[in-house]
Order: structure tokens, then sequence, then C-alpha cells
């Protein structure tokens, strides 16, 4: 019940989208006894955490998400019963391979004795950097994946954190590692950023998860990340909270008789659904909001495993293809700065290695995606498989069928994914900390919060943006 207010049942509330964030505020409002509906424009409630047939039938494709150590690792998500609901988690033998031109790879063990053996000259190093944030996880997620504008509760852990998170991730990889292949492994982590790695902050996003490799893994949903969102939704729906899919909010004024309205949306379509309700210094701030770059996403049906030239790819669920740490650093630069790299970083999933549900009797899936800038219309896809045929001749072959979306093609599928950003905005030190404005996820009218990854902590399935909103929510109700 919301603390000081008896008349809880009593009391409405509206959440509009139902992805992990909309879904986690929904809960959260719930369980505070709320009656809560939730509005999602799409026909499958999930937004990036949906599972589809994109390409042929009966293969299982994930539309955004595939690999989840921040939903494993997130403490809203750990307080709740989703196993009950039937999420089930697969952990491949490595969280991730990094291959080179060579024909060999470097992997990320979760076992800090195997990475050492792993990274040789560069083990204790590894282990020196991640060990002190992976073996104080619980402590350390809580703190960094809540706002920034409060005290933390781990201060000298956060302090600890700090020391590199701060920093560019070419000075952090620099300092830190010996060994090129080491370097490399950093800087695809921390590539996850959409910053370029020259800038600061690049070097938390690698820190965050390759801690998270050795605390909680890079696990993936058995039967696709819409495992995530319908655990999710059932249990909102047992507590009492109902999920209204294809029905699309074109104005709050359609959301007035509510007592708070919680919106898992982007600056972009808060702006379009409330003219006339915010004030003009608050809509001002917003429309200021800078959107990240996009991304060029391919999901394949595949009539076998990728042939990659590097055994120890076939051991992981997750592969970065880049090659070197100056590779990589190029690629991201060119994002950064408008242009397009002719060698891109490429992130791969290929979950059905470990999950054979998702494809037909012996065939298999992958999901690839690249960097580029907001709203271009590059076709990505003769350089994604050049990068892939690059590391494991022959992947063409393998091919049975394709789907390429570009960035307007994700924002058609899902209208939160502007220009093709999947992290809800720009993550540089400029708008890290207020993010989207300094109010975070009140906005200028007390009913309506914001509550996508727009706000802290940002991008990732692990529903921390709506938990947070929605206790901020409640804490203002119950004293208004």
């Amino acid at each position: 019940m919301v603390k000081g207010d008896r008349d809880a049942r009593h009391k409405k509330a509206c959440v509009i989208g139902a992805g992990p964030n909309g879904l986690s505020a929904a809960i959260v409002l719930a369980q505070a006894g709320l009656r809560v509906e939730v509005f999602e424009a799409e026909a499958q409630p999930g937004g990036g955490a949906r599972t589809m047939d994109l390409t042929l039938p009966g293969f299982h494709h994930d539309f955004g998400s595939a690999v989840h150590p921040m939903t494993v690792g997130s403490p809203f998500f750990n307080s709740l019963p989703l196993a009950d609901y039937g999420l089930e988690w697969i952990y491949s033998p490595a969280p991730l391979a990094h291959p080179f031109e060579d024909g060999s790879a470097v992997t990320l063990e979760r076992n800090f004795d195997d990475a050492e053996k792993v990274l040789r000259e560069d083990g204790r190093a590894w282990r020196n950097l991640m060990a002190p944030l992976s073996k104080n996880w619980p402590a350390f997620a809580k703190d960094i994946l809540r706002p920034l504008l409060r005290i933390p509760s781990h201060p000298f852990l956060l302090a600890k954190f700090a020391q590199d998170a701060l920093a560019p991730a070419t000075f952090v990889a620099r300092r830190r590692f010996r060994n090129e292949r080491t370097r490399a492994l950093f800087a695809g982590l921390a590539a996850h950023s959409f910053l370029s790695l020259s800038e600061p902050l690049s070097a938390s996003f690698g820190l965050v998860l390759g801690a998270a490799a050795h605390a909680v893994g890079w696990p993936i949903p058995r039967g696709g990340a819409q495992a995530i969102t319908d655990a999710l939704s059932a249990h909102l729906v047992r507590l009492g909270g109902k999920i209204i899919p294809s029905t699309r909010v074109e104005s709050l004024d359609q959301v007035r008789k509510y007592d708070v309205v919680l919106c898992d949306i982007t600056p972009q379509q808060l702006l379009h659904l409330s003219p006339g309700k915010l004030s003009s210094g608050y809509r001002k701030r917003i429309e200021e909001f800078r959107y990240g770059p996009g991304v060029f996403k391919v999901d394949y049906a595949l009539s076998s495993p990728i042939p990659w030239k590097a055994a120890d790819c076939l051991r992981a669920a997750t592969v970065h293809l880049g090659g070197s740490m100056a590779e990589i650093v190029a690629s991201e630069a060119a994002m950064t700065s408008g242009a397009i790299a002719e060698q891109p970083f490429v992130l791969l999933a290929q979950p059905t290695l470990f999950d054979p549900s998702r494809a037909p009797a012996g065939k298999h899936i992958a999901w690839a995606y690249c960097h580029i800038p907001n709203g271009s219309s590059c076709n990505m896809l003769p350089r994604i498989e050049a990068q892939i045929e690059r590391f494991a001749p022959g992947f063409r072959e393998c091919i049975l069928a394709r789907r390429a979306s570009s960035p307007a093609d994700l924002q058609s599928m899902d209208a939160n994914l502007v220009g093709g950003d999947i992290s809800g905005g720009a993550s540089d030190f400029r708008q890290f900390i207020f993010r989207p404005t300094c109010r975070q996820y009140a906005t200028s009218d007390r009913r309506i919060y914001i509550c996508s990854s727009s706000t802290p902590p940002g991008g990732g399935v692990h529903g921390m943006c709506g938990y947070n909103a929605a206790k901020l929510a409640l804490r203002r109700l119950a004293d208004h």
C-alpha cells in the first residue's frame, strides 16, 4: 500500500508502454495497491524484449535484446518470482568470445581462475580490476542502477569504480593491460556504450559488463527475450494489473481519469502526447534532449552453426567482431562523428547453440548489429557480412534467410527506438547525470512521469528505470 494513503486501492494508475521498464513500473504500483492498466501500442507486449518469427516459420528471433547480464543482475527483477512463470536462464560455457584474424580468439571466462589462465600476463590485472565489483555485485548494482543524484549506499565501492569508470576506455585499456588481445577484449565491452572509446565514461560500460560476466554471467532466456516479458506480464496480472495491447495512446487527454501516469516512452513521444500539459520551461529542456547513435541489425536463419575459424567462438552465446582495439576505436569514432566505418564493430548472438528450441531441428539463428549514426539510411548488410566472413569463412553459404533492419525499420516496429537508438538517448558525460532533465523521472505535471531508458540508469533490460520512477511517483502520491 502507498505509505500514508489508506485509500490506495481507490487510486488508478496508467502506464504507457509495455516494455520491461513499463511493466516494472506497473508491478511496483500494483504492489502498492493501486489499480493499474498498461497500454501498449503494439499487438505484442515487450518493446525491445520481444521474440518474433522475423525470417522463416519456426525460427524465433529476438527483436531487440538477446543476451541479458543486466536482467539476471537486476536488483528489482531478483526480488520477483519470475521463475514461477517459466523464466529459465541458459548459460553458455563462456559469456563472450572475441576472435582475431589469425584464427585464434580470446574468451571472457566467468571464473576468475580460468580468466587468469586465458588472459595470461594480464590475468592478474583483469582480476584486480573486475573482482572488487563482481564480488560485491548486489551492492554495486543497487548503487549504479539508481539515480546518481543521491547519496550512495556504498560510497567506497562506488569510489573504487569511479577511479576507472570516468576515464576513456582507451586510457584504461592501455594503463591496465599489456597484451593487445586483452585490450581488444576490454574495448569490445566498452563499445556497448555507443561512445567514442576516447571519450570520458566509455570505460564504465566495460567495467560494468565485465564485472557482470563474473558475478552473474551473460545468460539467454530459454525461448527468447519474450520469456522475460511474459513472466513480468503474468506477475502483473497476478497482482491485479491489466495489459491492453494494440492500443496506442495519442494524447495524454486519453488518460485524464488516472491519478498517476507513467510513460515508458522517450522525450520525443512525451512531447507529442502532451501539448498544453507541460510547462514551457520543461518542454524546452526536453526538446534539448539528444538521442544517441543508431544500429543496423540483421537476423539470420541458418542451416548450420556459424563456421568460426576459432573453435572457442562456439563456446559463447555472444561474439564481438572487431579485431584489434585500434580497429574498434576507429569504428566507434566514425559512428560518433557521423561517418560510416568500412569495418564496423559487430555484436553477434548465436542462441541456438545453447537453446535448440529457437529453430527447427538441426537449424540455427543468429543476430548481429553494428553502430551507425542516428537515422542513417546506409545499408550496412555487406559490411556486417564481410566482418562475419572474415572470422568465419563460408558463413554466407549457411544462410537460409535474412532480415536486415535499418534504423527506420526498427523505429517503425518500436517507436521508442528513435533513429535506431536502442539506448534511449546519448550516454556522454553531458547527458549522463541529468537524464532527460534535472527532474529525471518527474515532469512539470505532478501526475505525469517518464520511466523509459531515457531516465537513469539508462539502456538495458533491468527494469530499474520503471522501478525508480514508480517509487518516486508513490512517494509523491502519498505526500499529496
